[in-house]
């Protein structure tokens, strides 16, 4: 089965803002394999972002959260960004933060 991509504007505009042109290609193409079988491919993410799943992609520094539409099977990129445990500009930190404001929908 082929799952479809969406991408929310504001994981767009967090990937857009990426201005490595090496890393936004290496990251599209994680995006795109997710195609296949993109329940197998991510890790389950807990607490406020329960629902969501992350997988890795540039080097395992750079994260990109999803969210699985069975119903109509898309996979809806809701973040992008780079993992900085403990940092304020982590991608789950902002995740959270976006999700607490209603800016993490599909």
């Amino acid at each position: 089965m082929t799952w479809r991509i969406q991408l929310t504007p504001t994981a767009l505009k967090l990937l857009s803002d990426i201005s490595d042109r090496r890393i936004r290609e290496k990251i599209g193409a994680v995006i795109d394999r997710l195609t296949e079988e993109p329940e197998k491919q991510g890790k389950a993410l807990l607490g406020e972002l329960s629902g969501f799943l992350s997988t890795r992609a540039v080097g395992q520094r750079y994260r990109i959260i999803y969210k699985l539409r069975g119903d109509n099977i898309i996979v809806v990129i809701v973040a992008v960004g780079i993992r900085r445990d403990g940092a304020k500009d982590d991608i789950y930190n902002l995740a959270k933060k976006l999700f607490r404001l209603n800016l993490l929908s599909e």
